[in-house]
């Protein structure tokens, strides 16, 4: 019932904000929001606001997972990249509506909780791994989408060869103000069309990964 009254709550809220993408918001409910922000937090689950997870992290609200990745044109078919795993739920409502999801975090904490709660979602095509966001993903080949959930000082350039002609990068980018805003990147031969969008809470990317956790 709470899951239920729940995403009805966010539906309306998104469809009032003109986020009427039946294929995302089928992927969202598919993809039940209390298995990823923890038995504590369950009652604010589908709350528009942040949420305490392990490592010291935040959970974006589905809200904000709603509106990035309705920017992100997600088809079936596409291979994604998401950098910075947090609880896992960005990933999992990807993996519901893409062929294969690589998801990174630089916590091997996290990824680890993640893979767990997509092995209980049947989300085999989903595969969390600890790995630095700065660097990417070298060797992994090309991608259709990336999805970064960390804000770069700049446009990251170092990621244009890991999309295919045309995919597209959406991504936090800090801008001469210092203000955090959500852009799109689309890749027209070596380079980037850039779009911006709204301002988003997100922290600065971290180089490397985590030794302990």
């Amino acid at each position: 019932m709470l899951e239920k009254e729940g995403f009805a709550a966010l539906v309306l809220r998104l469809r009032s904000e003109g986020i009427n993408n039946t294929r995302l918001l089928s992927a969202m409910e598919q993809t039940p929001r209390t298995l990823f922000v923890g038995p504590s937090h369950g009652d604010r689950a589908y709350e528009d606001r942040l949420l305490p997870i392990d490592c010291g992290g935040f959970a974006e609200s589905a809200d904000l997972v709603a509106r990035v990745l309705n920017l992100a044109k997600l088809e079936k078919g596409q291979r994604v990249l998401d950098v910075g795993t947090g609880s896992g739920f960005l990933a999992g409502v990807i993996g519901q509506i893409t062929e294969r999801v690589l998801t990174i975090d630089r916590y091997k904490t996290l990824t680890h909780l993640a893979q767990q709660r997509f092995a209980h979602l049947g989300l085999t095509n989903v595969v969390a791994r600890q790995g630095d966001g700065l660097v990417g993903v070298p060797g992994e080949g090309t991608f259709d989408r990336i999805v970064v959930t960390a804000a770069f000082d700049a446009i990251p350039r170092q990621y244009v060869d890991f999309l295919v002609t045309e995919g597209i990068l959406i991504a936090p980018i800090k801008d001469k103000d210092g203000v955090i805003r959500l852009s799109r990147l689309t890749k027209v031969g070596s380079r980037f069309e850039r779009e911006d969008f709204f301002e988003v809470p997100y922290l600065p990317l971290i180089s490397g990964v985590a030794a302990a956790i």
